[in-house]
């Protein structure tokens, strides 16, 4: 059985999700086969394996860290929120139940029968395994059904680090709360801590780490400094608000400015990652109509709800603005959900159960929503000519009556639309191709007559893995190295101290088993 490692959380959003990725960069550097792993991620950015599996994207992200393929076994459960109290369960990547909180308790002694089945897989194939919590572990409600944090540590008999975010504020009492809040047994595996997003003097830091020590018996284990320009596929909402790194100033006179809907139930919004990635392009969520109507290219995304996100983009006024922008052939890009809404109608039993609804009417295109999910990983060219690959996630099936499509697969099919100055399309990640990306902007620029100029030079997929190596680095320079390899390869050291007052232990009768 190979080694082992489990990144907590005191809240969501702490940095778990980019610390876990910046491990496994640092480990498959020192040549370590190494894999990631997270039992359940509740997360409307997902992302298709190669074999047509969805998985949380933060997942492939640390796989791509860890310069392995992304596979189901990285994370056997995905939540997809679909209102404030349902959501989709994926199992394995494959939708299997729509679920609320309580009725989600019944699944959990399966599904964490298949989290530590697929996590012991990986660990027969890698030298080790890298898991990331979900949330917090010290959420005392919820413990008896947990499968992913310390339920999932005393299950696979994992060590534990667990990371605070200092740049938030009160990170001492969070991370000796969140150790103070778990059972003896839970605390035994907690073998240290991380503080995460420093800026300042070290020094001035370093009494409280001495006495965070000498309070829990338990050492920090790294201190990370605050790094700009990091957005890595963001799998928590907490992150989406979050201000971007500027990728420097136009090359040309003009930026340009991209104005993207923050819809409720937002999915996949690192789709426009790679425009943001663009010298002089400056993105921001948006979610009134004068900022759609100032804007040069407006982006409406995917969502998780369809019909119910275009039911609130309707009562924020913005149909009426993106109507407008498209009388004054100002560009306006639908991508999954956000292409369906521009359509001229939508009949969904599936998701809303509503029916048929009337679409924004930009593009000439239907949409019926079908229970079998679509998800595959599809390639073609743009009418340029340039090559394109993205990932398809959705339940709709569009049909285009009109207008152009947007890319052709090798064997003539057609995908997308452009009507106008409209455009949509469900391949996720289109924008991630370089040379489609720089035409598309170049002919945004024409139709918002901006002297715009796309810098020519910029590689994505570079970009992002240069992004990798960034969190290797910081992983390796402001970690204790040895001490997270000791825990990897041995576990928690015995005879951690309990810190008072802890939680009563789970009677054996209410915890979930595998």
């Amino acid at each position: 059985m190979s080694g082992g490692l489990l990144v907590a959380g005191t809240t969501s959003d702490a940095g778990k999700s980019l610390l876990t990725a910046g491990i496994c960069r640092w480990l498959v550097r020192q040549g370590v086969r190494v894999a990631p792993f997270k039992a359940q991620n509740m997360s409307l950015n997902s992302w298709v394996t190669a074999d047509g599996a969805e998985i949380g994207r933060a997942q492939a992200v640390q796989a791509a860290a860890a310069r392995v393929d992304a596979e189901a076994a990285m994370n056997p459960v995905l939540l997809k929120p679909g209102s404030d109290r349902h959501s989709q369960v994926v199992l394995m990547g494959r939708p299997v139940a729509e679920v609320d909180a309580l009725s989600y308790r019944a699944h959990k002694p399966r599904l964490l029968t298949v989290a530590l089945e697929a996590l012991e897989r990986l660990r027969a194939r890698f030298d080790v395994v890298v898991c990331e919590g979900a949330g917090s572990p010290a959420e005392i409600n919820l413990r008896e059904n947990d499968i992913a944090n310390m339920g999932l540590a005393r299950a696979a008999a994992l060590p534990v680090v667990v990371v605070g975010d200092i740049d938030r504020g009160g990170v001492f009492a969070g991370l000796f709360g969140t150790l103070a809040l778990l059972s003896p047994e839970d605390q035994a595996l907690v073998a240290g801590f991380l503080v995460n997003k420093f800026r300042g003097d070290p020094t001035l830091l370093a009494p409280g780490l001495d006495m965070l020590q000498g309070l829990t018996g338990r050492p920090v284990m790294g201190v990370v400094p605050w790094t700009g320009g990091l957005q890595l596929d963001l799998e928590d909402s907490l992150g989406l608000d979050a201000p971007r790194a500027s990728s420097g100033p136009p090359v040309g006179p003009d930026e340009l400015r991209v104005a993207v809907v923050r819809l409720p139930r937002i999915s996949n919004a690192t789709d426009v990652d790679a425009l943001a990635c663009e010298p002089g392009v400056v993105v921001s969520l948006v979610d009134t109509p004068q900022q759609v109507l100032d804007a040069d290219l407006v982006v409406v995304p995917g969502t998780r709800s369809t019909v119910r996100d275009l039911a609130w983009l309707r009562s924020r006024g913005l149909d009426d603005a993106m109507r407008t922008r498209a009388e004054k052939g100002l560009p306006v890009l639908g991508i999954c959900g956000g292409y369906q809404m521009l359509g001229s109608t939508i009949d969904d039993p599936v998701e809303s159960a509503a029916g048929v609804v009337q679409g924004l009417g930009l593009l000439p295109v239907r949409t019926e929503f079908r229970r079998e999910k679509t998800l595959r990983r599809p390639v073609g060219a743009a009418a340029d000519g340039s090559p394109v690959h993205g990932y398809e996630i959705h339940h709709g099936v569009l049909a285009a009556e009109g207008g152009e499509p947007l890319f052709t697969e090798p064997d003539g099919t057609p995908e997308g639309c452009r009507s106008g100055a409209v455009w949509g399309t469900v391949w996720h990640g289109s924008l991630e191709n370089d040379a489609y990306r720089r035409g598309f902007l170049r002919a945004v620029a024409d139709l918002a007559g901006r002297r715009f100029v796309p810098a020519g030079d910029v590689s994505f997929p570079a970009l992002r893995e240069a992004r990798l190596d960034v969190l290797g680095d910081l992983v390796e320079q402001h970690c204790d190295t040895a001490a997270l390899w000791r825990l990897i390869e041995s576990g928690p050291p015995a005879g951690l101290p309990f810190v008072p007052p802890g939680a009563p232990e789970v009677p054996a009768s209410e915890k979930v088993r595998p």
